[in-house]
């Protein structure tokens, strides 16, 4: 890696706010003099002992004895070397930087990627001026409109218009080679514009950069077949290191110290406008490692919100156990089926207020999915055992109970030390519902007048289908030896109940 200057370090430095920089990460009130105080950023507390100097853009916490100057401060916070904290202080305040000689390989392939930025930057601006200043554009403008994306928010976006031809002429133009326009993924074999007219949303990466693009579909005769088609993998962008509109949640998300994770970009625009602030997309896939990384660096708690659909269902399961084994705390927000959160993203934070555990949604998932209450037990115990006890165990643990009409005495060893004698449970405590059917239908057939009670219940109130049966035959009048030597030969296996919750069966429906 190149070697900075030592006059652009001291630049770089003497252009650093440290209160803004502070600020961004914790509270900050004025104290003695010219000191300011709050909570450390470093670790757990609740009285402020997080002191900082902003004449000398020095910091020590009195709690943990964490200390340093600003350069320091960013290196711990943002995870950077030397020469990435300096950069990244560079680009925040503006202030350019030189580099001593070093290997013309090293220094090519530096000038290289700075080309690529810069040339993705002007196609950024090509597009915004397309969409803002073209009177072709007035129907994707008011498209915008129609999904209630205000000019002001596409614009801190830098949402544009790709017109299908004149991005690449006018890139040459200034100076920029075909193969510079196809690494930077602008133009096809041909020397063409990549993208036909489309919806343009910039990609940055974490510290705003442009890498790629990622275009939304407005016309059906268009050459490209998926809805939204991002720029092709290269140098600079890869798909699985992005989150879109990580460089402006940054603040937020380390000030409020949670980040909501969506699908799509409209989403993470919607929730902004509305004021929901610590808010990224995942690029419409699971987590990555590289998202959580960067995430990682900012918080451990995360709110993830995807689609109600099949698709998202699965994303939402394959982020969220990979979080969870990376360390973070993770809670999923749920949303009516075929919503999604650019539908309502008013009054967000209260989902926000009501999201899962990640250890109740697992096992809610669980049960939902398993085809018989005996799967679902197994399936909800290899989960919970898995897990030390804490508030978020013991709620799926009584969802557990209350879902298979379960003694919750009985599930307290799940887990811990009697694993053996729990996997014998379920099929003593699961029968334990069809008995209960069998011994009521007994009753009907023994005590005519009960009938009357029967007729009131559905077939669908017994679990066990031979009971569905033997009600239908006993109030149609058509019982034989056959049915009724088959509800005397006992209950069914557990295996073979439905998924529904085992009811007594004469209990009134409310």
């Amino acid at each position: 890696m190149p070697r900075i200057k030592d006059t652009s370090v001291r630049e770089a430095v003497a252009a650093a706010d440290m209160v803004e920089i502070v600020s961004a990460r914790t509270a900050l009130r004025r104290s003695s003099g010219s000191r300011l105080m709050g909570r450390c950023p470093f670790h757990e507390e609740r009285t402020p002992s997080f002191s900082v100097n902003p004449a000398d853009k020095l910091f020590y916490c009195f709690g943990c004895g964490k200390g340093g100057d600003v350069v320091s401060f960013v290196r711990e916070t943002e995870n950077l070397d030397f020469v990435g904290a300096i950069e990244w202080i560079a680009e925040r305040f503006r202030v350019p930087l030189e580099y001593e000689e070093s290997s013309p390989a090293a220094e090519q392939a530096r000038q290289r990627r700075e080309r690529l930025y810069a040339v993705l930057d002007q196609a950024a601006t090509f597009f915004e001026r397309q969409l803002w200043e073209s009177a072709g554009a007035a129907p994707v403008r008011d498209y915008l409109a129609s999904r209630d994306i205000s000019e002001e928010i596409a614009r801190e976006f830098r949402l544009g218009l790709s017109p299908g031809r004149g991005l690449a002429q006018k890139a040459r133009e200034r100076g920029f080679s075909a193969d510079e326009l196809r690494t930077a993924g602008l133009v096809n074999t041909r020397g063409n514009d990549y993208f036909p007219q489309r919806l343009m949303f910039p990609l940055a990466d974490a510290r705003g950069r442009i890498v790629g693009f990622q275009a939304r579909k407005l016309h059906e005769d268009d050459p490209l077949r998926g809805k939204y088609v991002n720029s092709p993998e290269g140098e600079l962008f890869h798909k699985s290191a992005i989150l879109y509109g990580l460089h402006l949640a940054r603040q937020a998300i380390a000030k409020q110290d949670r980040a909501l994770v969506v699908e799509g970009n409209t989403d993470v625009i919607a929730l902004r406008q509305a004021g929901v602030e610590p808010v990224v997309a995942s690029m419409g896939t699971a987590l990555t490692d590289r998202q959580l990384k960067e995430l990682g660096r900012l918080t451990r708690r995360l709110f993830l919100c995807f689609d109600s659909d099949a698709a998202g269902e699965e994303a939402t399961l394959r982020g969220m156990e990979l979080a969870v084994a990376e360390g973070f705390d993770v809670r999923v927000v749920s949303l009516p089926p075929g919503q999604d959160p650019a539908d309502a993203p008013q009054g967000f934070e209260q989902r926000l207020a009501g999201a899962e555990s990640y250890l109740l949604h697992r096992v809610r998932l669980e049960l939902d999915r398993a085809p018989d209450r005996q799967e679902a037990f197994v399936r909800a115990r290899e989960v919970l055992s898995r897990a030390e006890d804490s508030p978020e165990r013991q709620d799926a643990l009584r969802l557990l109970a209350d879902r298979l009409e379960l003694p919750r005495e009985t599930l307290g060893g799940i887990g811990h030390g009697r694993a053996a004698a729990v996997a014998q449970w379920p099929s003593r405590l699961l029968d334990a519902g069809v008995r209960l059917e069998r011994d009521a239908l007994a009753a009907c057939v023994a005590n005519p007048p009960l009938r009357s009670v029967l007729e009131e219940l559905s077939r669908e109130h017994f679990d066990d289908e031979r009971h569905r049966s033997f009600r239908d035959a006993l109030l149609n009048g058509a019982l034989d030896d056959a049915a009724l030597v088959s509800l005397h030969a006992g209950p069914a296996r557990a295996g073979s109940a439905s998924t529904r919750r085992p009811r007594i069966a004469f209990r009134r429906r409310q």
